[in-house]
């Protein structure tokens, strides 16, 4: 079920045909691909060098494709999945072809077949999204721990009125887009409160009263490749 989940309606925007939508998508989730293929191949992965940067790409244009929006699970971790399947079959193809008695596998293989997309759920639910999830979350944890927020403190803070949230997720998106305002959050661990104000006609008051919750949302819209399923969840 869609709900109010902004990334869930984006795919299904995409597949009814939104060419250029899909194309922002494929560029502004780059970065994330970049970190999949990088964590398999264990090594530095380079634009316009490396073959398995183009394939990860071909791979994630491929997985909002084949996504079903109704099964409950997030976009970014089936992403993932799909990305590593389609670089492994990659790897055992280039194994093949210089020792071909190693692979037994028909070349003409689809990585994208039902068997092979019902194995990749079952491998991600079964042996990584807990694993994974738990260590986004420690690691979320960390980071906020440098602005003095706790998770806690989010649960207290975060706003009820729809209204108020789409208010703190607007100042968020400007904040993260703003690289001066940004890089005064990273430096002095705080709100550039009046500069804020300006930029988004959000008066100071509900500004204070949001801060934590203001800087939670930017760390996780800055690096959405390290919070796959956070920035998953999140939601007006």
């Amino acid at each position: 079920m869609v709900g109010n989940d902004p990334l869930l309606q984006l795919i299904i925007d995409i597949q009814q045909g939104d060419t250029t939508a899909r194309e922002r998508f494929l560029e502004e989730y780059q970065p994330f691909v970049a970190k999949v293929a990088t964590s398999l191949c264990k090594r530095y992965l380079d634009w316009g060098r490396d073959d398995e940067l183009s394939i990860g790409l071909i791979a994630f244009n491929g997985a909002i494709d084949t996504f079903q929006p109704d099964k409950g699970v997030p976009f970014l971790p089936y992403a993932q999945v799909v990305i590593r399947n389609r670089l492994k079959d990659y790897f055992k193809k280039e194994s093949r072809a210089q020792h071909e008695s190693l692979w037994l596998e028909s070349d003409s293989e689809d990585i994208f077949s039902p068997a092979e997309i019902k194995a990749a759920w079952e491998e991600y639910q079964n042996r990584t999204i807990e694993d994974e999830r738990q260590t986004e979350i420690e690691y979320f944890e960390r980071v906020l721990a440098d602005y003095k927020i706790d998770f806690e403190d989010l649960t207290m803070v975060s706003p009820k009125h729809r209204d108020t949230r789409e208010t703190l997720f607007s100042v968020a998106r400007i904040l993260v887009s703003n690289k001066e305002l940004f890089d005064y959050l990273l430096a002095k661990k705080q709100l550039p409160l009046k500069e804020l104000g300006l930029a988004t006609g959000v008066n100071r008051k509900t500004l204070e009263r949001g801060r934590k919750f203001i800087i939670a949302l930017a760390v996780i819209l800055q690096q959405p490749e390290e919070f796959i399923y956070l920035k998953s969840y999140i939601s007006v």
